[in-house]
């Protein structure tokens, strides 16, 4: 059962020790704001004090129901750019959590609570590192910036989208980019994200005749008409992909169709489909390709796309070199590179020019009940984004 006293519910020496820490603290301050997309509730405000005391620029940017902060520290570049979300999942029932999912909970050395892994605590990580960092007469060769919306686990139309547009209006580019998602799987920083598939979505609509199932040669059944085309698409070798990524997938998630009578012969079909596909293919191509494979076939068909985000892939550079070097530093362990998993906001970013690299705590339970973090790790991330900004943008 839970603890009658959550937020100080700590078990071992660790667990006591770990409440002096500023990441903790800040990343526990955040959990605590239950900002469920796309409502930040007051959780920019409290990043925006924070930095504004280090010297940052602050500037809101709402657009729509979400609100938006840049933040920026010096004028000349490169531009070094964090990039993260405060608004979270819904949690689901509380009553299935061990803890209140916005009561944070230190139990066992980790810490509970919704947003903890994605990505409250990276944010906190990220704003402590610079704490430290500038608590020093540093000169920067270059600048500081912080994007963090309250967006990206809703229609991702209003946040970093909106954001880019904005800056990139003005002439103004990121050139180094770290998204906080959490990235890691066994160990923190065992896998940085250093691109990402493409995601191409596809609602197809099959027009028949709707009909008794008793006379079907006076209906137009399209369910039947849609078996070929959509098991040939199934099977199509869409590319083999490469040394950044895997083949492309093609998957259909849902098929609407039917009256819900057992005797009647449905008048359309709905089918909606994804591609999540590499850089050896464009948006173009699909469209291409999956038109003629369904015109291939009798089959009267409305088709509608939707692109969620082009695929983009950050080579072997400054970025990717820096933060593979500071994980080494601070953990004493190696990191491997991936393009694997789902989008993030670094879909946005990327197609600016900017170098983009995902880099956050372990990812096992996020979005899941009981989401927590390992207050360890908290600390070890802040520590490895300060290094990264020393080697960019000091050393």
């Amino acid at each position: 059962m839970p603890s009658d006293n959550h937020s100080n519910d700590m078990n071992s020496p660790a667990d006591a020790q770990a409440v002096c820490s500023d990441t903790l603290e800040l990343a526990k301050a955040l959990v605590r704001i239950p900002s469920v997309t796309p409502d930040d509730k007051g959780c920019n405000a409290l990043i925006a004090d924070r930095l504004k005391a280090l010297g940052f620029t602050i500037e809101s940017m709402p657009f729509g129901e979400v609100n938006n902060l840049w933040a920026r520290l010096g004028n000349k570049g490169p531009l070094f750019c964090f990039a993260g979300h405060t608004d979270v999942v819904p949690t689901g029932p509380e009553s299935d959590w061990q803890f209140p999912p916005f009561e944070p909970t230190i139990h066992n050395g980790m810490l509970y609570g919704r947003g903890t892994a994605d990505m409250k605590g990276s944010i906190a990580a990220m704003v402590t590192a610079c704490e430290r960092l500038l608590s020093e007469p540093v000169e920067l060769n270059g600048s500081i910036a912080f994007l963090i919306t309250s967006d990206e686990e809703g229609p991702a139309i209003n946040g970093t989208r909106k954001v880019v547009e904005t800056l990139s209006a003005r002439d103004e580019f990121i050139d180094w980019c770290l998204v906080g998602e959490p990235s890691s799987t066994s160990r923190l920083g065992d896998i940085v994200k250093i691109g990402r598939r493409g995601s191409l979505h596809g609602r197809l609509t099959v027009q028949g005749t709707q009909g008794h199932v008793a006379y079907p040669h006076l209906a137009d059944n399209p369910v039947h008409r849609a078996l070929a085309p959509l098991d040939a698409l199934c099977r199509e070798t869409w590319d083999e992909g490469n040394d950044a990524f895997p083949p492309t997938s093609f998957q259909i998630p849902n098929i609407n169709g039917g009256t819900g009578a057992d005797n009647v012969i449905p008048g359309e079909l709905k089918v909606s489909f994804n591609f999540r596909y590499s850089t050896e293919l464009t948006q173009q191509v699909i469209q291409d390709r999956t038109k003629a494979i369904l015109d291939g076939f009798d089959l009267n068909y409305i088709l509608d796309w939707e692109l969620s985000g082009e695929p983009f892939l950050t080579q072997k550079g400054p970025l990717v070199d820096a933060v593979q070097q500071s994980i080494a530093q601070v953990t004493g362990d190696n990191t491997q590179t991936s393009t694997s998993g789902g989008t993030s906001d670094g879909r946005f970013i990327a197609p600016t020019g900017a170098q983009v690299v995902e880099l956050g705590p372990c990812n096992a339970t996020i979005h899941k009940v009981d989401e927590h973090v390992s207050v360890k790790d908290l600390e070890t991330l802040s520590s490895v984004y300060e290094d990264i900004l020393r080697r960019l943008l000091i050393d």
